[in-house]
């Protein structure tokens, strides 16, 4: 039946076990079929129940949505069982040494078409982003063309703490002050208040870092710039993406 009820601790388990071996729903980059599943969770998994597909919806979270490749099914045909079946890794093809009994050219020309048809720019907002996003679509067309593949950008997701002072301490202000905290290759995820005791909140938030633009030491000391409302901050989670 593939993916259902992944607004369940049933559903999110078996995604979870999916993703152990698996970067991506289908194949060895992100596409529609991420899109569906992504959309199907809804919210982020808890990082510490399904460290899998935290780390897969996150990284799902960062990219444009609408400028993956592919076609969008329903969830229920991906993953086990699914109607669209794929390998937990791209196996790299080996030329064979004897022909087949009966020659089947029909699939690699519609391969050779599906390549042709790769709309390479999409439909970003003519911004930073929007370039960014064409460029590295660019580049890993060109490469896959020639035979080769793009070295990926080294990328992890945090989930940080971050302690106010006491409970009279404005916790709406202090999640706009780390909100605010801006750098080339760091993006803001989800967060939440967290209770510590005493009437005290704490702030859990999750960010998306590539690893040779921000250095988590840094994005810290950037965060405890907030004197008046942080006290402390603390990785509670870090994963490569």
């Amino acid at each position: 039946m593939g993916f259902t009820d992944l607004d369940k601790d049933s559903g999110l388990k078996a995604l979870n076990t999916y993703l152990e071996e698996r970067s991506y729903i289908e194949g060895y980059e992100a596409s529609q079929a991420d899109v569906a599943v992504y959309e199907a969770v809804k919210k982020a998994p808890d990082a510490n129940k399904y460290p899998h597909a935290a780390r897969w919806y996150h990284h799902i979270w960062s990219k444009s949505l609408a400028a993956l490749p592919g076609k969008k099914q329903a969830a229920s045909a991906y993953g086990p069982g699914g109607a669209v079946a794929r390998p937990a890794s791209p196996v790299k093809a080996v030329p064979a040494k004897a022909a087949p009994a009966k020659a089947a050219p029909a699939p690699a020309k519609e391969e050779e078409e599906d390549e042709d048809d790769i709309d390479l720019f999409g439909s970003d907002d003519d911004d930073e982003e929007a370039e960014r996003l064409k460029a590295e679509r660019v580049a890993a067309y060109e490469a896959k063309k020639a035979g080769g593949k793009p070295k990926p950008v080294a990328k992890s997701m945090v989930i940080l703490d971050v302690k106010p002072w006491d409970d009279e301490t404005d916790m709406k202000e202090l999640t706009n002050n780390v909100l605010a905290v801006e750098q080339d290759g760091l993006v803001w995820g989800t967060h939440k208040l967290v209770a510590v005791g005493f009437g005290i909140k704490k702030l859990q938030i999750t960010c998306v870092i590539e690893d040779d633009k921000v250095s988590t030491d840094e994005l810290i000391d950037k965060i405890c710039a907030d004197e008046d409302h942080v006290q402390s901050v603390d990785i509670a989670a870090f994963n490569k993406l």
